[in-house]
């Protein structure tokens, strides 16, 4: 630091931007400090050597070294060899600034090391928003994913040739209440469809049955309540899957269901064999 940044009434450019480098000694950042504190325009000055070397820092690249590079280098190493052993020895005494020396090998480094930070902290952040986006984009995709397996299970049980299309009506009464079954035994998928059903109290639900052709026990496939216009829709219950079924039957059951149909059937079809 020059004998002026301490008895002058400013600092030299050179000495602040050492002061930003941090490659002063303690007791010279220390003057200037003290300095700065009090002088408007040194402090300003010390303000943009430190924008200007972090722009340095921003734009440092490596740069790879020229084709041939290296062999012309030793070619003259070689060359030079040759040269000092033609001519006499003479000892020669080169001056080294000590001070200009020990301030290059401390800012250096540092100017290296906030360029690769200012690296990768812009790095971390990209990183963690292309993560985000593509957790989102996932989502997205598996949700598709699962509408279009249900849409295309709705389809085959629709349009399947082996499916089983049964029409449901009242046991007691002419076509009031009835219901209509499309079931595809090989899968379990079951599509049915009531129309005219009574409206039921809070505590009674309509519960759909399969009765299967081996003639064990009916089989649960669903609970529903009729709409305002008495529609209502059970669409792929949980079933087992090759159970071909005898019939179907829809009873009034409590609002959580049974295991087994209670009396009285209130709609009823038979089941035709698989593609009739």
């Amino acid at each position: 630091m020059t004998q002026g940044s301490h008895f002058g009434s400013h600092i030299p450019g050179e000495d602040l931007t050492l002061h930003a480098l941090q490659a002063l000694t303690a007791e010279e950042s220390a003057a200037v400090q003290a300095h700065v504190a009090e002088c408007e325009l040194c402090r300003a000055e010390l303000a943009a050597a430190t924008g200007d070397l972090a722009l340095v820092a921003l734009s440092a690249e490596q740069q790879p070294l020229p084709t041939g590079a290296r062999d012309r280098f030793l070619v003259r190493i070689a060359e030079d060899a040759k040269q000092e052993e033609a001519q006499p020895r003479i000892a020669k005494v080169i001056p080294i600034n000590r001070a200009s020396v020990g301030r290059v090998s401390v800012w250096a480094p540092r100017v290296a090391v906030a360029a690769l930070l200012i690296i990768a902290a812009g790095l971390s952040v990209e990183i963690m928003h292309l993560d985000m986006r593509l957790r989102r984009e996932t989502a997205v995709l598996r949700s598709l994913a699962e509408k279009n397996a249900k849409a295309q299970a709705v389809v085959e049980a629709l349009t399947a040739p082996s499916a089983q299309r049964v029409l449901l009506t009242s046991i007691k009464t002419p076509p009031s209440p009835s219901g209509r079954a499309v079931y595809l035994p090989s899968t379990g998928a079951l599509v049915f469809q009531g129309n005219n059903l009574a409206s039921l109290p809070a505590d009674k639900t309509y519960e759909l049955w399969v009765i299967p052709a081996n003639g064990s026990a009916p089989i649960p496939a669903g609970l529903f309540r009729p709409d305002a216009t008495g529609n209502a829709s059970v669409v792929l219950p949980d079933l087992p899957k090759g159970v071909p079924a005898k019939a179907f039957g829809v009873t009034v059951e409590k609002a959580s269901g049974s295991d087994t149909p209670t009396a009285p059937i209130l709609l009823a079809g038979a089941a035709p064999a698989a593609g009739e």
